[in-house]
């Protein structure tokens, strides 16, 4: 018997930090709208109507600031807390139209879903169009939808789906009319691709290869000798062939990483153990959540990096005597690590905290020689940590270090962050 030929979805939200904030604030709507990125610098997130202003991603915000004032763009800090929540519950509800292992999570806003046991129950188009309307009636988030039949066919129809507004947020590769998809894809430039990048899309241009259509119809032997066997596959699954599975397993995180840039540059080594301290509990919560132990810690602090005369850019790692998760142990070396870092008279704009060599809980074996008895009172002090902060909110509890009467210099910038909805009690919505 031969089995049916199988079949991909990608989902994802449309300009999802601006969507987040529009479903809390519906006044947001057809107005163009923005968000910054940390201590409010670059623009990560564009309605349809700030893109049609001419304002491109990344751009730095003081560059339009004319614009923002001539159109009354609406400016939101991010809100990070907020938006990884509404990613929790997107992901929970796109779970509830397949099986665990049919769902792979791509990013904060991109799902992967194999609907090939799916295709003679239901019409595939129908069947997005209801994920689509549930999404849209659960949470408020406009999303769009690309099948194929393979990961890298649905992805290229999500683009589709995006940029053609006839498909109305839904484009079925394998149910749409095949002239159509061809002319489409004849102007698409093949840096459209998943996975081709600047560098392989000047080589590929090279070669005469400029739109999707050109690299569909290439020889993949040939695009794997100049290239990859992984471009080999791109080529094979813009042609139908699934090369790439759902991987409904994460794999093992090799560190965690916890890093970022201050509100205004600081000197003083105090303020920088501060801000080390937070970042370190951060990972560490991370590490924790995911039931991992890390071996080492990095440790680094850097200056401006447009100050080229003085430029500083240290890097060290402290190694644990065994594998961990305990902040207390994991916070010590990472003081240890700026010790050795540190030198005075530096105007520090960054810092971060990387931990490193990590394992799984279930795959360390802890030491015959280890204090047994040390090694429980520690793990029951985290736990208890955990457990207060989870009933109590997140750091009620937390290391003295942190509870300074001098406040936090070196805390992002946020001036135009929207209340926390989701994760405060004291932010939620009320109707009057």
């Amino acid at each position: 018997m031969r089995l049916p030929q199988r079949i991909f979805a990608l989902i994802d939200v449309n300009n999802c930090y601006v969507s987040c904030e529009r479903v809390f604030n519906p006044k947001l709507e057809n107005r163009p709208v923005v968000v910054l990125s940390n201590n409010d610098g670059c623009v990560v997130s564009r309605s349809y109507e700030a893109k049609q202003l001419g304002i491109r991603m990344a751009v730095p915000v003081f560059q339009i600031e004319e614009l923002i004032r001539q159109y009354q763009v609406a400016v939101f800090s991010s809100n990070y807390a907020l938006y990884a929540e509404m990613s929790r519950r997107f992901m929970n509800i796109l779970a509830s139209f397949v099986e665990p292992c049919e769902q792979e999570v791509y990013s904060i806003d991109e799902c992967f879903l194999e609907l090939t046991a799916y295709q003679q129950s239901y019409d595939l188009t129908e069947y997005a169009r209801q994920i689509l309307d549930t999404v849209k009636a659960w949470l408020g988030l406009p999303c769009c939808i690309g099948i194929g039949y393979s990961k890298t066919q649905a992805k290229l129809a999500n683009n589709l789906a995006k940029t053609h507004a006839s498909f109305q947020g839904i484009c079925n590769l394998i149910a749409e009319d095949p002239c159509v998809i061809e002319d489409l894809l004849e102007n698409m430039p093949v840096g459209e691709v998943w996975g081709v990048g600047r560098k392989i899309r000047q080589r590929l241009e090279q070669m005469h290869i400029h739109s999707v259509m050109d690299l569909l119809q290439a020889d993949p032997k040939m695009i794997g000798k100049y290239f990859s066997v992984v471009m080999e596959n791109t080529v094979k699954e813009l042609r139908g062939m699934a090369c790439l599975e759902i991987e409904d397993v994460v794999p093992d995180r090799q560190q965690v990483l916890s890093s970022r840039s201050f509100g205004q540059p600081i000197q003083d080594k105090d303020h920088l153990s501060e801000a080390l301290t937070e970042f370190t509990l951060r990972a560490v919560e991370r590490l924790r959540k995911q039931k991992l132990l890390c071996k080492a810690v990095g440790v680094s602090i850097r200056t401006n990096r447009f100050n080229k005369e003085n430029y500083y850019r240290p890097f060290t790692v402290v190694y644990l005597a065994d594998y961990s998760d305990d902040r207390l142990q994991i916070m010590k070396a990472v003081l240890q690590g700026l010790d050795r870092i540190y030198q005075d008279g530096h105007r520090y704009k960054k810092a971060e905290v990387i931990l490193l060599d990590v394992i799984p809980q279930q795959r360390h074996v802890v030491d015959l020689f280890h204090n047994t008895d040390e090694l429980i009172a520690r793990r029951e002090l985290s736990l208890a940590f955990d457990e207060i902060n989870k009933k109590f909110g997140r750091d009620s509890m937390t290391l003295a270090r942190l509870i300074t009467p001098h406040g936090r210099s070196w805390s992002m910038i946020q001036n135009h962050k929207s209340p926390s909805y989701l994760t405060k009690w004291e932010d939620l919505l009320r109707v009057i």
